[in-house]
């Protein structure tokens, strides 16, 4: 089998199992087979996503769904713990964005992106009915808020990372509404894990597929080796710093 057949397939069987967890919600599973149905859809982008790695970038994107599994799981073990684990993800994920800048914003993705962290950490700190979770639920925010906004200015394809997490923020906040307003239903369930899912989904194969779409250009007499980007950032004439080699 290569190796591009058994990304393929591993694929796939994240997206089965992504889709397929929402079956187990009304079965009577023991703790244990629950979480690992969970964690399947996941567990198996940070194995994609580790078949696919072949610079810095490409491990920091496995570290980001590692930690998404993790956050999976634990959050059916202890809450808090589970939070802790996403939100490290969220930074792995945010020096990812960063060490991938875009060039150059227009002012309406500089006004997004700036905007969206505050307005985020607020709704989010007003939703919860104990107030005393509000600090911790707006902390959490704020990391997470940070990543959408770094994926959003980032060089990666916005209809995929930028979206998926953007994805991820409103799962997140749907969370905080089950905590406040929002009643714990089927329909509310399907409100955070489609666009959790959905987007972790749209963040690894964006992200996977733009890094390998890098290729090293040769280099002119006198300069130094020159890379094209991917779709949305900047000319192929830009001289991109140096990494680790291509994705």
């Amino acid at each position: 089998m290569t190796r591009n057949r058994l990304e393929q397939l591993v694929l796939i069987a994240s997206i089965i199992g992504g889709v397929s967890y929402i079956a187990s919600w009304p079965m009577d599973l023991s703790a244990p087979l629950e979480l690992a149905w969970k964690g399947s859809g996941l567990g198996l982008l940070a194995v994609y996503a580790a078949l696919r790695a072949r610079s810095l970038d490409g491990w920091l994107l496995t570290a980001v769904m590692i930690f998404g599994v993790l956050g999976d799981v634990l959050l059916g073990v202890q809450f808090i713990v589970g939070a802790v684990a996403f939100l490290i993800g969220h930074l792995v994920a945010i020096g990812l964005y960063l060490r991938n800048r875009r060039p150059v914003l227009s002012r309406s993705q500089r006004a997004l992106a700036l905007l969206l962290v505050p307005a985020a950490v607020f709704i989010a700190f007003m939703l919860p009915a104990d107030r005393a979770a509000a600090p911790g639920v707006a902390v959490y925010t704020l990391g997470l808020s940070l990543m959408a906004a770094t994926a959003w200015t980032s060089r990666f394809p916005r209809l995929t990372v930028g979206l998926g997490a953007l994805l991820f923020l409103v799962s997140d906040l749907v969370i905080f509404a089950k905590m406040g307003p929002l009643p714990d239903t089927f329909l509310t369930g399907l409100a955070v894990w489609v666009p959790y899912y959905g987007g972790q989904l749209l963040i690894c194969v964006g992200v996977a597929g733009a890094l390998a779409k890098t290729r090293i250009l040769p280099a002119k007499p006198g300069r130094g080796t020159m890379r094209s980007m991917v779709e949305g950032a900047a000319p192929e004439s830009a001289v991109l710093p140096p990494q680790s080699g291509s994705a």
